[in-house]
């Protein structure tokens, strides 16, 4: 069954991504909600009751409220500060759940001088993002300063987790995260500085290959 919910995911997934490049405001209306939903059934389905994780789960749901809450944005101002507590709380909940998904007997961990060095760029690359978003932010310089801070974090976490966890589980839920960073940076890059080609295409395809290497590498964890 986690393989029908896993092919329902990516077809979701690649019809939000259609409806971008053809500005198909019905298509999108009705797979975007979609995405985070099958990928909840993926997971869930993956593994047994006593392996699931209600962390992992709430996670995927305020992605989910995320998810929803953005697409009427342009309706209202207030659905993307909602969208923005929704996805502030989805990465608090990555951030215990990678806590949760670790190892209590590390094997060959990060050493001091290592976490500097790979969690500097991870730092410097959210430092930088807010430094050129900042005057272009107006009444929302707190908000997106606060969400900056929480994901950097949660990245930062998904590094920490290096000899906790099995290889495959560490590569995947990293690689989330980083492309979480990624696609915030363009949202935020697009709509707060310069509007950028197919942006919300861009934005999907990071954001839907970083909800699954996360939420697969913590299945991975429990392997």
């Amino acid at each position: 069954m986690k393989k029908v919910f896993l092919l329902a995911f990516v077809g979701v997934s690649a019809a939000e991504l259609v409806s971008g490049f053809i500005g198909n405001s019905f298509l999108h209306h009705l797979s975007k909600p979609l995405i985070m939903t099958m990928l909840g059934a993926y997971y869930w389905a993956s593994l047994e009751r006593e392996q699931r994780s209600m962390l992992v789960v709430l996670a995927i749901f305020f992605s989910f409220l995320g998810d929803t809450f953005l697409m009427y944005e342009k309706i209202n101002p207030l659905y993307f500060m909602l969208g923005l507590g929704a996805f502030l709380l989805s990465h608090i909940l990555y951030i215990l759940a990678y806590r949760e998904h670790k190892r209590d007997e590390p094997e060959n961990p990060l050493q001091g001088i290592q976490k500097i060095r790979f969690a500097f760029p991870i730092v410097l690359a959210g430092t930088g993002l807010v430094v050129v978003l900042y005057p272009a932010l107006g009444g929302l310089q707190v908000p997106v300063m606060l969400y900056t801070l929480v994901i950097v974090v949660m990245t930062l976490n998904a590094l920490l987790r290096f000899g906790f966890t099995n290889t495959k589980s560490f590569f995947m839920v990293f690689a989330g995260a980083i492309l979480f960073m990624i696609s915030d940076s363009v949202l935020a890059v697009n709509k707060f500085l310069s509007p950028i080609d197919h942006a919300g295409v861009w934005i999907m395809i990071t954001y839907c290959a970083a909800q699954y290497f996360i939420v697969t590498g913590l299945i991975k964890h429990r392997d």
